[in-house]
């Protein structure tokens, strides 16, 4: 059994002129970053395995989950293909990885977080929102065979306020 965690950056601030892989979050991401891992907590363990998007807001939301998580900055894995909006790259990621991790959380864009959790999770989701999360497991023992699976857990922010 395999478990996909799928986390949509917190929102972002368009108050900067910077590049979008610069765009920081405003303060409504951070606190809806935090409701949402503080809820993910309480009816799960934190994954070992925990990966973002090289992107500003992507990583600052992940630093706030690790932060409630109690675990180290150092632990996050920062992958480029991960900087990805329609999804393709994500799945050549998931599949990518090495099968005696059990659990994997990403960080990462909207379309692509909301097309993988409808092509591999069991419930429809019309689009996954700022820093909600989306739990998916797959009965697989080997990545590179991903298929569907069942949508164990989504948390959205706006139910949490």
């Amino acid at each position: 059994m395999k478990e996909i965690i799928l986390v949509r950056h917190g929102k972002s601030s368009w108050e900067y002129d910077v590049l979008d892989r610069e765009r920081p979050l405003k303060q409504r991401g951070s606190t809806d970053a935090a409701l949402v891992a503080k809820e993910f907590c309480k009816k799960n363990s934190a994954p070992l395995n925990v990966f973002s998007s090289p992107a500003k807001r992507a990583l600052d939301t992940c630093k706030i989950f690790t932060t409630i998580f109690n675990r180290e900055v150092d632990q996050i894995t920062i992958e480029e293909e991960l900087y990805d909006f329609d999804g393709r790259n994500v799945i050549d990621f998931i599949k990518r990885l090495r099968n005696d991790v059990a659990q994997v959380m990403i960080f990462g864009h909207n379309h692509a977080l909301t097309s993988i959790s409808n092509i591999f999770g069991n419930q429809y989701i019309d689009n996954l929102p700022t820093s909600g999360l989306v739990k998916i497991c797959v009965d697989i023992e080997d990545w590179n065979a991903l298929k569907k699976g069942t949508t164990e857990l989504i948390i959205i922010p706006k139910d949490l306020r």
